[in-house]
């Protein structure tokens, strides 16, 4: 046989003289094959080198065991993270991942292909400005979707997200309660829909509690996302005449940059101002940073994500489902613990 020529079940079935679906029934789960039959087609298998194909085995059936997953700008720490819980998710789930990175219009059109002919089992959407595009077209070809950090108005998508209330209420508290009167709400200008709700939810936080005290929020809006969006709004609110005491961010690269640009002008936290992120990652509890952040829990998240897309393709008429994941404050130095 050519060296060069994958070896098929077909030619597992000619060496072994059985029948190509003898050989389909043998290396699949509850597959009905006389003992002396099986034997014959192992020997037959093992002598060519024969691998099973997976892949060609789910598109046999309505759906295969691939979980498709769609992110975006892995550069970000956070969301790396997230991916990695996802895919260990989804393993101890039985399951394989199809993970595709979505940068512009024609990497959407080869995800839905990809999807469609692999027929994957659920597709999870965790970029933070996902194409309203691809999932359409996933719910159309009756493939369960779910968003992460993520809403859109559509129907049959299940939406999995942090509780970006409680932690902007969480970040409101611990910057009044250290005392701090003039704050900031610090993004992204072209922000993702997670990043506009903690927006929005701290500055209801801040309202309510205007009523108790004097207290007064700005805006300060980056210019670009990630670490390098936040040093240039640090050294450009440094050059304007307004002040702040405590300063609330979108997200943990944004905070970063943004104090080492207050670090670079001679500000620095808590000394000068405090400092609270959102996203607990690996570079938030650097020595360098200690940054004072909002932590989500991303193994509940992962795990929240398949027990939807698992319960959509058991009955794919049920309910949408909108999960909130709790929160935590996490405290370090940019704005540390209260002592009574």
């Amino acid at each position: 046989m050519n060296k060069n020529h994958a070896v098929t079940a077909q030619d597992v079935a000619t060496k072994a003289g059985v029948s190509r679906a003898a050989v389909s029934r043998t290396f699949t789960n509850n597959g009905s094959v006389a003992k002396e039959t099986r034997e014959k087609i192992l020997k037959a298998a093992q002598e060519l080198g024969y691998q099973v194909n997976f892949l060609a085995q789910g598109l046999n059936r309505k759906r295969s065991q691939l979980i498709g997953v769609v992110v975006a700008r892995l550069s970000d720490p956070f969301r790396s993270r997230l991916l990695e819980g996802l895919l260990s998710e989804i393993q101890n789930k039985g399951y394989q991942a199809l993970v595709t990175e979505i940068g512009n219009p024609k990497d959407l059109e080869e995800t839905i292909r990809r999807f469609t002919q692999f027929r994957v089992s659920g597709v999870v959407v965790t970029s933070g400005q996902p194409p309203t595009g691809l999932v359409k077209e996933c719910v159309q070809h009756n493939i369960p979707v779910v968003g992460i950090n993520r809403h859109m108005d559509i129907k049959d998508v299940d939406f999995i997200c942090s509780d970006n209330q409680m932690g902007a209420t969480l970040a409101a508290q611990q910057l009044i309660d250290s005392g701090c009167h003039k704050l900031a709400w610090l993004n992204y200008k072209e922000s993702t829909w997670s990043g506009v709700s903690r927006g929005e939810a701290f500055r209801n936080a801040i309202e309510q509690k205007q009523a108790e005290q004097v207290l007064n929020l700005i805006q300060i809006t980056a210019l670009q996302d990630g670490y390098e969006g936040g040093r240039s709004a640090a050294k450009l609110f440094c050059r304007s005449d307004e002040r702040v005491e405590g300063v609330f961010c979108a997200n943990a690269q944004l905070a970063c940059g943004f104090l080492d640009g207050m670090r670079e002008e001679g500000f620095d936290a808590p000394r000068d101002f405090h400092l609270i992120g959102f996203d607990d990652t690996e570079l938030t509890a650097q020595y360098s940073y200690r940054l004072t952040t909002i932590g989500q829990d991303i193994e509940e998240t992962a795990a929240r994500a398949l027990s939807c897309l698992e319960a959509r393709g058991r009955d794919a008429t049920t309910e949408p489902r909108f999960e909130v994941v709790p929160v935590k404050l996490v405290l370090r130095n940019t704005s540390p613990a209260l002592f009574c």
